[in-house]
């Protein structure tokens, strides 16, 4: 790879000055202020094809770290961060040396369908490996903090608490929860609000563990789980006074999100209540290829106005909205701590760059959802109008005393 490459991303970067050692041993340094130290040295240990590069950047330089070309000594968190903040700057550099057209062109060219036939890791992966850096309720999905010293499963069990207050459950009421992983909030619903709750999952192993806590509860009056896709329990023609859907959205796909909308729409009961929790986008474009290939495999990352006009369309009526970006970049900070404390263990079972691929992920997640577009929101909507419902949100938090959580500054550890 020129060196030339390089320099048009990286020498207007302003922020925090960056070492570059290239494969010759020379060293760069860029952003760097009144000869101020660096704080993160990218080591490139071997020339890389400028044409693969230019092919597909995004994959083949992330590829690169994962195959240990390149290193990065400091903060990975602020690496990514600080390219993030001066992305504008890499596009005007990159344009001035007629490189910027060459990366977007790759990009759109990008067919998700070649990329669902490569290597893919997130499915293939036991519980074993979750259960070592994730909490005990083993929630893969934003949680909701309270205060800073909210540990990850307070702030699990809160986000529960914070959806099923949302859905204002009654007792007696049906409630359905669209991939409902290990069964905490079905269970929680039917044990705390007296509801009869059906969850689906499309993992067996997720349902036997879901049955077997619901026995050890004593609630197998009030609690089922199934092996189901929402689509079987519309052609069935199941209904519900509350549906809820957290963290599975992003799996709907673009070309099924209308029908998604349209068998909630039969399986609502009139005037009642869905909540779908979903990482979302400012607008809509592409799925990013390293999460297509490596983490997400089919996944669809949807804007915002993209489920909102799509819900319009099915009648659906908007009642609350709310963006947990911050939270999510909590959550994954915590998730990226824990993986770090366990990544020789998981080092041992699946290999070097299995922990790049998830340290990259984890990371780079946690710098996105702080300094970019990409957020998560819990959209809470009836079908039909339905006036019976409180006129503020004070019943959300009226219980509640704790002071207002602010994300911590980049640098705090």
């Amino acid at each position: 790879m020129d060196k030339n490459l390089l320099r048009a991303v990286l020498r207007s970067i302003k922020g925090v000055p960056i070492a570059v050692t290239y494969w010759d041993g020379d060293t760069e340094v860029f952003g760097a202020v009144k000869h101020e130290e660096p704080r993160i040295r990218v080591i490139v240990k071997e020339k890389l094809n400028l044409k693969e590069m230019l092919r597909d950047p995004e994959i083949k330089f992330s590829e690169a770290y994962l195959d240990q070309k390149i290193d990065v000594e400091g903060g990975l968190k602020e690496l990514f961060s600080l390219l993030i903040k001066n992305e504008a700057l890499f596009k005007r550099d990159l344009d001035k040396e007629g490189l910027f057209q060459r990366f977007m062109k790759t990009k759109k060219e990008q067919s998700p369908l070649e990329q669902a036939t490569n290597l893919q890791y997130h499915y293939n992966l036991d519980s074993d490996f979750y259960r070592l850096w994730l909490d005990r309720t083993m929630s893969f999905s934003c949680a909701y903090f309270q205060t800073p010293e909210d540990t990850l499963e307070q702030a699990q069990l809160q986000k529960i608490d914070h959806i099923l207050g949302k859905l204002q459950l009654k007792e007696g009421e049906t409630l359905l929860d669209i991939g409902s992983g290990w069964g905490w909030l079905i269970i929680k619903a039917a044990r705390d609000y007296g509801v009869n709750a059906l969850g689906i999952t499309l993992s067996k192993e997720e349902e036997e563990e879901t049955k077997r806590r619901i026995k050890q509860e004593g609630l197998e009056d009030k609690v089922q789980v199934r092996v189901a896709d929402y689509r079987d329990l519309c052609v069935e023609g199941y209904t519900f006074d509350k549906v809820v859907s957290v963290g599975m959205f992003k799996y709907v796909g673009k070309d099924y999100i209308p029908a998604y909308f349209s068998c909630l729409k039969k399986m609502l009961k009139p005037q009642g209540l869905s909540l779908v929790h979903s990482i979302t986008r400012t607008t809509e474009s592409p799925t990013s290829p390293l999460l297509e290939k490596y983490i997400f495999p089919w996944g669809h990352i949807p804007s915002l106005r993209e489920i909102i006009w799509i819900m319009s369309e099915q009648q659906f009526h908007l009642i609350d909205l709310e963006s947990l970006r911050l939270h999510y970049a909590v959550t994954t900070g915590h998730w990226a701590e824990n993986f770090e404390k366990v990544a020789e263990e998981v080092k041992e079972k699946y290999g070097e760059r299995f922990v790049r691929i998830w340290r990259l992920y984890l990371v780079g997640c946690t710098a996105l959802f702080h300094n970019s577009g990409l957020d998560i929101h819990q959209l809470l909507f009836s079908k039909g109008l339905c006036n019976d419902l409180p006129l503020t949100r004070d019943y959300l938090y009226s219980e509640s005393s704790s002071p207002v959580f602010r994300y911590p500054a980049l640098h705090s550890n």
